[in-house]
């Protein structure tokens, strides 16, 4: 069975790096190379200005070349994770892997070099030659001793980061665990026993941190595949074991396991028994980091002692000790300051960083990628998962500091906090965009009612409007159901202290609602036990009557169900009145690659009229403006500037009739096709003297199915993040989402709408 699993497994991953093309890596260029006046300033002969530039001041290379941000993982096989000594060609898949990792968590790019060198001091030589091309160099999977020589040597001689990740990579991960499962225990550093088996690179490298956290030397008990090792012992001995050796007759791993705080293996499988385990201190400590299979399996532990604190190599159970964790971000922080080296203060702050991160709240967007797994500082949560984007932000910006502080910082950063700011940015993609509508909904303090008050991603957008803006949640939902669900997310609110609950089965409200819908309804066929009826089920009509009453300033709803049914309540109850608020149509945000673009109307009239279409534009234009952008909207069909009589083209023309009634304050055209509306050159071609330059950011369609079909092709095919939809022409009083909507994307939301009015027209 097990040999059937394996081949089950083997065919996909194989495919994986064969298909659509072989390898994970691919090189792209990053300035246009259209015409020979590209070609002409990328080589021969604007090339020889920044060559001439970097001769007179090297430090510019950084500012002319990619240098500054490139890192290259060097290897030569030699001790290759799980698989030993496979040589440097066999190993390429796995260096390949490691420059994804950089390019992925941290953007950073990365060349995978696999030499064919045994001997470590040649090895060296090979590497410190590399230090024009490289902002920082990466070790990887070199066997112990080597490692220790040819780390030594580069950094000795390079003037650039040097760090061998099995070592100080693995090392920075089990210090900031340990700090944290310290912290749950009750213990210090200082006073604890640790007892260690592996005496390979990485478990060196991790001793050697955990001192430099604390621990006392006389309390660290190594022992490998030799036994302990003790003063005079000869077998298998070099010295970066020997700083470690006891003066003691003690031999073994049964001698010296009693009492110790703290199990630390880096070894092989099955080497720490269950009676090992029943000899530890109370509230052991056990990192069993061996991969694939542990030194002891969790579930052992657990049987013998329940209330350990457990650590595995492994993804399937908690707390996987994973180097990912660290890497990318300490070499962002160190190139970004034109770091020396990675020196000791460096690798701290990333303790520091990565073990604060894992106590405070779990971001949403670490939940959503681990969905089930409870995601709550203690013994099971003592170190972030690698998916959470707020490690960027906070661990590169850490390092960086400690970089400066430290003095080893070539480039030091002007502004900090700016820093973190724009690392965060190039995370949460829709951070730059939405800063104006933060800004905007932070000159006032709005009350914001959720619909659907239970559901998880609505309870993290709470959270992060408390943390991050001046509005007020308001949750409509049980509280029993939202109590319980805040405790299983990790989540610090109080229900009636943080935020309001309106609870729909027990509001002394009730009756106030009930006879408020009733008197709206009333001459619409809604009897008072209806009404009543509607009070106690629905939320979204719950949430609309507290906006009507004054109670909230804006509802939120949509995150399950139909669309058209939300907006029907909506409507109801919010529509019309003395400012004859209705709906005009559903904008959607796109956040791609190469910027914004806009989207109407996805959601209100399947085929909206000329005047619909209109009012549409309008609001569209209304709303780009909110994000510090100038509109410039194009109106969609199938027709091109009147080359057809179809019903689209039709409507399209009626609008822009519409629109040239009267002076606008934004820029439209229209009717066109899409790419015509994007691509310049094509609407010079068919169309020169159009009324706006450049490409459109706001396609407004003829119907919600090509508007709809475009929305969702953007995100599913272009990688294209949403904000929105935004509900145009209720003034601001409610928004509906949609059940794809992620826990961030309701608080851009909810921003969007705490912004008062008088901010958008």
């Amino acid at each position: 069975m097990a040999e059937d699993t394996s081949k089950n497994a083997r065919h996909p991953a194989l495919d994986y790096h064969e298909y659509p093309k072989p390898g994970k890596l691919e090189i792209r260029a990053t300035k246009p190379m259209a015409n020979g006046r590209d070609l002409s300033l990328a080589y021969s002969p604007g090339v020889a200005e920044a060559c001439l530039e970097i001769k007179d001041d090297p430090v510019t290379a950084s500012k002319y070349t990619a240098r500054g941000n490139l890192v290259a993982v060097v290897s030569n096989g030699s001790a290759v994770l799980g698989l030993g000594n496979i040589g440097a060609l066999a190993s390429k898949p796995v260096m390949e892997g490691k420059a994804v990792l950089f390019k992925k968590f941290a953007n950073i790019d990365c060349f995978d070099i696999e030499v064919n060198e045994s001997d470590p001091e040649k090895l060296a030589d090979i590497v410190c030659a590399l230090e024009p091309t490289f902002g920082a160099i990466n070790l990887e999977d070199i066997k112990a001793p080597d490692c220790f020589i040819v780390e030594q040597l580069c950094r000795e001689r390079m003037n650039i980061p040097v760090f061998h990740d099995d070592q100080h990579g693995t090392a920075i991960v089990v210090g900031a665990a340990a700090t944290n499962a310290l912290r749950v225990a009750g213990k210090a550093f200082e006073d604890i026993k640790v007892v260690s088996t592996g005496g390979g690179a990485a478990g060196i490298a991790c001793l050697n941190m955990l001192l430099k956290l604390g621990v006392k030397r006389e309390n660290v008990w190594l022992c490998d595949i030799d036994g302990l090792v003790y003063e005079g012992r000869e077998a298998s001995m070099n010295p970066q074991k020997a700083a470690y050796a006891q003066t003691t007759d003690l031999r073994t791993l049964d001698d010296v396991i009693e009492g110790a705080d703290l199990f630390l293996g880096l070894s092989g499988p099955g080497v720490l028994k269950q009676e090992h385990i029943t000899t530890m201190a109370d509230r052991p400590i056990i990192f069993a980091l061996a991969n694939p299979t542990p030194e002891i399996m969790p579930d052992l532990v657990r049987e013998v002692a329940p209330d350990a604190i457990m650590a595995t190599g492994r993804s399937d159970y908690p707390n996987q000790v994973n180097n990912v964790l660290c890497f990318p971000f300490i070499f962002r922080g160190a190139l970004d300051v034109g770091a020396t080296e990675i020196n000791d203060e460096m690798q701290i702050a990333c303790i520091e960083g990565i073990a604060a991160l894992a106590r405070a709240t779990t971001s949403a967007e670490a939940a959503a990628a681990y969905k089930g797994e409870q995601l709550t500082f203690g013994a099971d949560y003592l170190i972030p998962k690698p998916f959470d984007p707020r490690l960027m932000g906070v661990v590169a910006s850490s390092v960086a500091k400690a970089a400066m502080e430290s003095g080893v910082a070539a480039r030091p950063l002007p502004d900090l906090a700016e820093y973190k700011d724009r690392l965060d940015r190039s995370v949460f993609r829709s951070a730059l965009i939405m800063r104006p509508v933060f800004e905007a909904a932070a000159t006032a303090e709005r009350k914001i009612v959720f619909a659907e008050g239970e559901d998880e991603r609505v309870l993290r957008a709470a959270n992060a409007m408390l943390e991050e803006t001046t509005d007020a949640p308001i949750l409509i939902g049980r509280p029993e159901v939202i109590e319980t669900r805040l405790a299983r997310a990790g989540l610090p609110l109080k229900p009636g202290t943080d935020f309001e609950v309106v609870n729909p089965e027990n509001d002394p409200r009730y009756r106030d609602y009930w006879e408020t819908y009733h008197a709206i309804m009333a001459r619409r066929g809604v009897t008072p036990d209806i009404a009543r009826a509607v009070m106690r089920t629905n939320t979204t009509a719950i949430g609309g009557i507290m906006v009507h009453r004054g109670e909230a300033d804006s509802l939120i709803c949509g995150t399950f169900g139909q669309y058209l049914w939300h907006l029907k309540y909506v409507q109801e109850i919010l529509g019309g009145g003395a400012e004859k608020y209705h709906p005009v149509g559903a904008l959607s945000l796109m956040i791609l690659q190469d910027g914004p673009l806009f989207i109407a109307d996805t959601h209100v009239h399947p085929e909206p009229t000329a005047e619909q279409i209109a009012e549409s534009v309008c609001g569209a234009a209304r709303h780009v403006k909110r994000f510090g952008l100038t509109p410039k909207v194009a109106l969609c069909s199938y027709s091109q500037f009147g080359n057809l009589d179809c019903d689209t083209g039709r409507r399209m023309r009626g609008a822009l009739d519409i629109l040239d009634s009267e002076a606008r304050s934004f820029a439209y055209e229209g009717e066109m096709h899409v790419d015509s509306a994007l691509d310049v050159d094509v609407r010079e071609r068919m169309f020169p003297g159009a009324r706006f330059e450049g490409p459109a950011n706001v396609l407004v369609f003829a119907n919600t199915d090509a508007a709809s079909g475009v929305r969702n092709m953007l995100k599913m095919k272009a990688g294209g993040l949403e904000v929105g939809p935004i509900l145009m022409g209720m003034g601001n009083r409610a928004h509906v989402v949609t059940p794809s909507i992620t826990a961030r994307g309701l608080l851009n939301m909810s921003a969007i709408a705490g912004t008062p009015v008088a901010h958008y027209g």
